[in-house]
């Protein structure tokens, strides 16, 4: 963070100060909510949860460097008490981004927020310091922590914006006003709890509701390929760019392809010129994430051959996201177990089957281990049935199930599809999902294993990877 007096600290956020000998002593190292990350300068946030109570580590964290909490109580150490933890701690992270002169890009969507978050900040980092949310903290204490990370060389600020009600994107916007805002796509992800695809739509055109308009340099970068994406233009003063395959977008992919081994490359259509991409991610999937980012990086000045060279370096930056292992006997792991939605295990699906084909024709086949998808609402029992019945479909070789009932409706989709005998399989647990790969597995097969969070799939994927024997690590 830029360095504050705790003086001027309690002031943003409207604390008292107590236990503080000098206020005019500064944070000069990071804000943290985790006692584990504490170091020299630090301000500590405590927040009380259901389980732990920061408050409870006060004294150890100033014992380990901290200069001061955040709390809303006093501690007996120097600290910072205000009424609402969270509501100062965004209070901070709005005038920390004020003094700061960096660009602040924020992006929302149904899928694909945390891949593209990670496409955006590696093309932006080749042309100029970039700070950006790690993994998925996308919420109102992830949000305000990473833009609290942003130092006085920070040029560009890569914020992802979650939601699972109206308003929240509007309070997170809020707290971090952009300058160009992205919207993805509108799905089927938490469903659920918006009740609709049309309430998922109103809660993400929040975002660029948020910008400033055309003429104080807003800019909303929308989906020309996502039709509830693309009315979002009227709801914005910024100037609108579209990206997407459509020919009506202002950054456009031609001549998209897959290599060899499920890669894809395509010809970049930007309004200041033209650039070939071959990327080193997996799945068609992420040319419409590369189109996103490409779009950003050209309204934030970088031409079409920069913006192409840095999307073909680009890795994977957040675990658990089509991280591709190739073990020592040749069987390929794709750990994809970081969520799941419709949308996102389609997308998955396809990017296994482009992956097998290399291998196909000399035995190889491919395996898919899905787990539930959760916040589907009154869609559960369709979306898993029409997941079962894609990957038939798609011709996967192997489906395998792994939980409870909505995993029998995966199978079950497979089933009626035409998958019968050892196709597709339901098992109950994730270790017994390893047992069976473990047994069954070949040179040549590639495994996708792909889940929502909560189901904790990604053991699977890591057993397969570390090759032990013996129990699921919990």
């Amino acid at each position: 963070m830029i360095a504050l007096s705790l003086a001027e600290i309690a002031s943003v956020v409207g604390g008292q100060t107590h236990d503080i000998p000098d206020t005019s002593v500064q944070v000069t190292g990071e804000v943290v909510r985790d006692s584990r990350e504490v170091g020299p300068g630090s301000l500590f946030v405590a927040f009380a949860g259901e389980r732990v109570d920061g408050h409870d580590f006060a004294a150890g964290v100033v014992a380990a460097g901290a200069v001061a909490v955040l709390a809303s109580r006093p501690v007996g150490v120097p600290a910072i008490v205000v009424d609402d933890v969270q509501r100062a701690l965004g209070a901070l992270a709005r005038h920390v981004v004020e003094r700061l002169g960096a660009t602040l890009v924020a992006l929302t969507g149904s899928a694909g927020k945390t891949s593209t978050k990670d496409l955006i900040a590696q093309v932006l980092r080749s042309k100029a310091p970039t700070v950006f949310t790690p993994g998925s903290l996308n919420n109102e204490i992830g949000l305000p922590l990473t833009a609290l990370s942003a130092t006085e060389e920070t040029r560009f600020l890569v914020l992802e914006m979650g939601a699972r009600g109206i308003g929240h994107i509007r309070y997170l916007a809020d707290l971090t006003p952009p300058k160009v805002g992205l919207v993805l796509n509108v799905g089927s992800a938490h469903i659920g709890e918006f009740g609709g695809r049309e309430q998922i739509a109103q809660a993400k055109g929040e975002l660029v509701e948020g910008l400033p308009p055309a003429d104080a340099g807003g800019v909303a970068v929308l989906n020309a390929d996502d039709p509830l994406v693309r009315a979002m233009a009227s709801r914005t003063k910024a100037r609108v760019i579209l990206f997407g395959e459509s020919d009506e977008a202002d950054v456009r992919a031609e001549n998209v392809r897959l290599t060899g081994s499920g890669q894809p490359a395509f010809r970049l259509h930007t309004p200041s010129g033209c650039s070939e991409v071959t990327m080193r991610l997996y799945g068609e999937h992420h040319v419409s994430n590369a189109l996103a980012a490409a779009a950003v990086a050209h309204e934030l000045g970088m031409s079409a051959d920069e913006i192409a060279t840095a999307l073909s370096e680009a890795g994977t930056l957040s675990r658990w996201r089509m991280e591709v292992t190739e073990r020592p006997d040749g069987v390929t792991v794709v750990n994809d177990a970081y969520n799941a939605n419709p949308e996102s295990m389609r997308a998955a699906l396809r990017a296994l089957v482009a992956m097998g084909e290399a291998t196909r024709s000399q035995g190889g086949r491919t395996w898919a281990v899905l787990g539930p998808m959760a916040e589907l609402g009154d869609e559960a029992l369709a979306e898993h049935d029409a997941v079962g019945r894609l990957a038939v479909r798609l011709n996967v070789s192997r489906l395998v199930a792994v939980g409870g009932r909505e995993a029998s409706w995966l199978q079950l989709g497979a089933y009626n599809e035409g998958s019968w005998g050892e196709e597709s399989v339901h098992v109950s647990d994730a270790q017994s999902a390893v047992d069976l790969l473990r047994s069954q597995l070949r040179p040549g097969d590639v495994v996708l294993v792909k889940a929502s969070r909560s189901v904790g799939l990604e053991r699977v994927a890591q057993a397969l990877v570390e090759g032990t024997e013996g129990e699921v690590a919990v």
